[in-house]
C-alpha cells in the first residue's frame, strides 16, 4: 500500500489532536530539518616563518609546511610610522601580533627564513623563540646579485 504524503498543516493538526491542545507553532518535518556543519579548524604543528627586514619596515608571515599563509603582520600595520617601523622593538611587536593570530592553528615548530638587511632581523628571531615556538632551522634567503646589472657606458666628452 502506498503511504500518503502529508502536508505540514496536516501534521500540525495530528500533533494537536494527540496532545489535546493547540497546534505547536513549528513542527519539525523530515524534509525541513537542516543540520549545521561544524567548521573544522586546521591543526598544524609544523610551519614556516618568513621574516622580511628592510631599512624601512619589518614584515612577518607564518605559513604551513606547503607555504599556504596562516597569518601575517608588519610594523606599518601595527601603527608604527616613519623611522620607527624599522626598529628592533617594532619587530618584536610584529612577532607578538603574528603569534597571537597563529595560536588557534596550534603551530609549535617553525622553520625561519630571513630576508633583508634591516635592524629587526635578530630581535624578531629571538622573540619567536621567546613566544614558545621551537625553531628547527634558520636560513638566510637574502637575494644576492651574482655580478649585478651591467654598468653604464663611460661618458665621452
Amino acid at each position: 500500500m502506498a503511504e500518503e504524503i502529508k502536508t505540514t498543516e496536516e501534521i500540525m493538526e495530528q500533533v494537536a489532536l494527540e496532545t489535546g491542545g493547540e497546534a505547536p507553532a513549528a513542527v519539525a518535518v523530515e524534509g525541513d530539518v537542516k543540520k549545521k556543519k561544524k567548521k573544522l579548524k586546521r591543526q598544524i604543528n609544523k610551519g614556516q616563518a618568513h621574516i622580511k627586514c628592510t631599512y624601512n619596515n619589518t614584515m612577518v608571515m607564518i605559513s604551513d609546511a606547503n607555504g599556504a599563509m596562516l597569518a601575517w603582520s608588519s610594523s606599518g600595520l601595527l601603527g608604527f610610522k616613519g623611522a620607527k617601523k624599522a626598529t628592533p622593538y617594532a619587530a618584536t611587536q610584529v612577532v607578538h601580533d603574528v603569534s597571537e593570530k597563529v595560536k588557534k592553528f596550534g603551530v609549535q615548530e617553525l622553520d625561519v627564513f630571513v630576508r633583508g638587511v634591516g635592524s629587526g632581523r635578530e630581535s624578531s628571531i629571538r622573540s619567536l623563540a621567546n613566544k614558545g615556538f621551537e625553531l628547527t632551522a634558520i636560513k638566510d634567503v637574502t637575494p644576492i646579485p651574482h655580478n649585478g646589472c651591467r654598468p653604464k657606458k663611460p661618458r665621452r666628452v
